[in-house]
């Protein structure tokens, strides 16, 4: 006999669905009509031969109108979708580097560092999850509040920020150096305000990164992460096909390719510890997936830390098989020493440019939700706020990528440091703190509080050692 409880749920479950459907309605007959609207105003020879901007400002705003008016409702993400976000979360720019962290440490030792690396990330993701099961919160600062009250909020809102806009810049560092090059080399002009750094970042941010950061829920994402994702791969399968064509291979392989390089490792540590910070996005992906649970969450993880493990490794391996010692840290850099102008190797540079900046709407959205948390945790949903704390976000870190040139090693120290937070400290501290059914002496805490204080330490000493000897950045490559 079903009960009067579940009867009302019931009730309640099919008037929000069938509130959801008039919303979609009214969304779609709104889309359709302004749609209609700019679409006549572009097909006007007058628009479009006499002011192409505005034309481009039309077609902005219709990308906008469709971000914005969209339906956009919680718990609507698909696993698919899911692990695509968590990988390009994961992924980052990152991948550029592990070569040289090969180089550092020898073959056997990076894959072993590697695997450690992977299931501290991994268990650590567990404790999240745990903890957020316990604790009734699905927002990071929610969990430091429930612990330790407004410092462990703090605590927890201030790591998201550096950590997250340390990623930003460094992507966007990536777009400023390397898209003027794929523009003069298919253009071949070196002078026009197209192929100035400023002016491209400026302009992706606006056109690409803007309307898809204005996105409410991470679920709609996915396609682009998708992208993003594929845009690796075919990097991933370019760097595993061009030894066959590499000029200075012959000398990479008269040297001896090392299994064991401790002496360097040290240098090794910063590439790999935090090669899977994707923590401040578990919890919004957490709350947006499809008929939530730990289990279908913990297995939403696991398919992209295996995925990601498996890029990173051949990406690594490729790379050092192919230039030895003469590896630089910028996998991309190192490649056009070749031959700075060949195709392949410029659409690789177009990749990885759309990957990463596909990537920053993603890492953008914890930020965000850091913000509302702190300034107005209580309050209603507000499109104007969510629009202006989005612009100001990206402003900001446009400001500090154009007119900031060592911005990149300042986010560098401050980015490792919150990172070591986010995987190490916060969540096991969160995870004693909240998870009140186990003991201090339990199996379970023991390995936590192992698993706290290495990490702590390993920050430190990173954060001491993390200079290498033999090369410094500049304006976003090597002198």
């Amino acid at each position: 006999m079903t009960t009067p409880t579940a009867t009302t749920t019931g009730t309640r479950k099919r008037k929000c669905h069938l509130e959801g459907k008039a919303t979609t309605r009214l969304s779609l007959k709104r889309n359709i009509k302004l749609s209609i609207i700019l679409m006549s105003l572009l097909v006007c020879k007058e628009i479009i031969w006499s002011n192409k901007l505005v034309s481009y400002l039309l077609l902005l705003l219709l990308f906008c109108n469709c971000v914005i008016y969209c339906p956009q409702n919680p718990g609507t993400a698909s696993f698919g979708m899911s692990v695509f976000n968590l990988g390009n979360a994961i992924m980052g720019s990152g991948i550029l580097g592990l070569s040289y962290a090969m180089a550092n440490t020898g073959i056997a030792l990076f894959v072993i560092l590697l695997i450690a690396v992977a299931i501290f990330s991994l268990y650590s993701v567990h404790l999240l999850l745990k903890t957020a099961n316990e604790g009734g919160a699905l927002v990071y600062e929610q969990l430091g509040y429930k612990a330790f009250g407004m410092p462990g909020k703090l605590a927890a809102s201030c790591s998201i920020t550096m950590q997250n806009i340390g990623a930003m810049s460094s992507y966007l560092y990536i777009v400023k150096y390397e898209l003027p090059i794929v523009i003069q080399a298919f253009t071949g002009t070196t002078d026009e305000w197209y192929v100035n750094g400023d002016y491209l970042v400026l302009l992706v941010s606006v056109t690409i990164i803007l309307p898809l950061s204005l996105l409410k829920n991470l679920g709609y994402l996915g396609y682009t992460s998708g992208l993003s994702l594929l845009c690796m791969v075919f990097f991933l399968i370019v760097v595993s096909l061009f030894p066959q064509q590499t000029k200075i291979k012959s000398e990479a392989v008269t040297e001896c390719a090392f299994l064991f390089l401790f002496p360097q490792t040290v240098y090794a540590v910063p590439f790999l510890t935090f090669a899977f910070v994707c923590h401040p996005a578990i919890l919004p992906m957490y709350e947006e997936l499809k008929d939530r649970s730990r289990r279908k969450m913990q297995s939403v993880a696991n398919v992209s830390f295996l995925a990601m493990f498996i890029m990173y490794l051949l990406a690594a391996l490729f790379g050092y098989l192919t230039f030895n010692i003469h590896v630089e840290p910028e996998l991309l850099h190192t490649y056009s020493k070749i031959d700075h102008n060949d195709v392949i190797l410029l659409i690789v540079r177009l990749a990885v440019l759309t990957a990463v900046t596909l990537t920053v709407p993603v890492v953008l959205f914890p930020i965000r939700t850091s913000v509302n948390q702190l300034m107005c945790a209580s309050k209603e949903f507000s499109w104007v706020r969510h629009t202006l704390i989005t612009v100001v976000l990206l402003a900001g870190t446009n400001a500090l990528v154009i007119f900031v040139p060592t911005i990149r090693d300042i986010f560098g120290f401050i980015g490792a440091s919150a990172a070591g937070m986010l995987i190490f400290i916060l969540p096991s501290a969160f995870y004693i703190k909240l998870v009140k059914k186990e003991s201090m002496k339990s199996v379970q805490k023991i390995g936590v509080r192992e698993l706290d204080t290495p990490g702590g330490r390993l920050c430190t000493f990173y954060n001491i050692c993390k200079r290498p000897p033999d090369y410094h950045f500049k304006y976003g490559h090597l002198d």
